[in-house]
């Protein structure tokens, strides 16, 4: 019942951000069906990012069942894959070839390079794609940079903008009439996740060397630390009332720290946080902490995430078939967003998604 309800989508099978995208849109109420060629590769069990959605699969080196993937275009509201540049078009699936099939289809390309440029026929993941946009740079201790997973490029500068450019095109086709595609290069989306990071290095607020800035860790009470059990702790008293908080609830003399907004005071003052944290375990400073607003929080792992009890009373997490895994998010007052079913298996659905879309299944589309 989510609202997306009424749309259609056909996702062609690949990894990263294009099954992120079709958990998305199938979360917010799309039917998003996943069309698998008979040669792919099959992700194993358990598929997270694979839930919600119905599964085809069709013999694309067959004439008949590129036919039949172009009669769903068809019906269908988007189309999204996650291929090199040209591959779609060595199909015969093409967005000329798919547009004038359905001059209102709204195609989405998911690349890390882009449809154009230099780079568009390399090879690449995440990590080179944030690596050129300015953002890898960012992230690590002054001595080397370290990838923070692979979040900013595959799934939000890819999967992210790509639900996004999707629904956008949607909604001006809707006016138009007419459809059009979607370049969602990583690279982009990476590089416009950093917009606030160079306006404010144009401003001479930013450095380029990391750990010198209030959202690098360079800020004392803007970081990380280790507690007595090996576990950590994170500060985020960014502004000065939290700050305050956060100090005296540590018992540390906010006269002998100092001024924090003097860069030579903040090793001493870091040193001084760490030395305190260190002597009690995390989970009794997120009890101190918890009716306090100091902007902390014990760092959790994938493990504990689920369990914490504001996650459970707000239901941040659900089980599928016994995997704990995010619920859908943002949330709707009034078609909220589930999740329908988990990842399908390869074609499970086929012949239900060509009666339902198109009548009866041709023959030879599936063999």
């Amino acid at each position: 019942m989510g609202p997306l309800q009424g749309l259609r989508f056909l996702e062609f099978g690949g990894i990263g951000p294009g099954p992120f995208c079709g958990m998305l849109l199938s979360d917010m109420g799309a039917d998003v069906v996943r069309v698998d060629r008979t040669s792919a590769l099959v992700t194993p069990p358990p598929n997270v990012s694979g839930r919600g959605r119905r599964g085809i699969v069709l013999d694309l080196k067959d004439p008949a069942g590129v036919e039949t993937a172009l009669r769903l275009i068809e019906q269908a509201d988007g189309l999204f894959e996650g291929f090199r540049p040209g591959v779609m078009e060595r199909l015969g699936l093409g967005p000329d070839v798919a547009l004038e099939r359905n001059p209102r289809l709204v195609y989405g390309r998911a690349t890390g390079w882009g449809q154009d440029g230099p780079l568009a026929a390399r090879a690449g993941h995440d990590i080179n794609y944030i690596a050129l946009a300015g953002a890898l740079h960012a992230f690590g201790p002054p001595e080397r940079p370290i990838p923070p997973l692979n979040i900013v490029g595959d799934y939000g500068g890819g999967g992210l903008y790509l639900a996004l450019g999707l629904l956008a095109a949607i909604l001006e086709a809707r006016r138009s009439g007419r459809g059009q595609v979607i370049d969602c290069a990583m690279v982009d989306g990476a590089a416009h996740q950093m917009t606030t990071y160079f306006e404010m290095r144009a401003r001479e607020r930013w450095s380029d060397r990391r750990g010198e800035n209030d959202l690098d860790g360079g800020a004392p009470a803007y970081a990380t630390y280790e507690c007595a059990d090996g576990k950590w702790l994170a500060l985020g008293a960014f502004e000065p009332e939290f700050y305050e908080n956060l100090v005296r609830e540590l018992g540390l003399d906010p006269v002998a720290l100092g001024d924090r907004r003097d860069p030579a005071r903040r090793d001493a003052i870091a040193a001084a946080i760490a030395a305190r944290v260190k002597t009690r375990t995390r989970d009794d400073w997120a009890e101190q902490f918890a009716d306090v607003d100091a902007c902390v929080a014990p760092v959790l792992s994938l493990a504990e995430a689920p369990k914490h009890t504001a996650n459970v009373a707000r239901h941040v997490f659900l089980e599928i078939d016994g995997v704990p895994q995010p619920a859908p998010a943002p949330r709707f007052s009034r078609t909220p967003s589930e999740v329908r079913r988990g990842a399908p298996k390869p074609g499970e659905h086929t012949g239900e998604v060509l009666r339902e879309w198109l009548g009866e299944p041709p023959a030879a589309a599936t063999a």
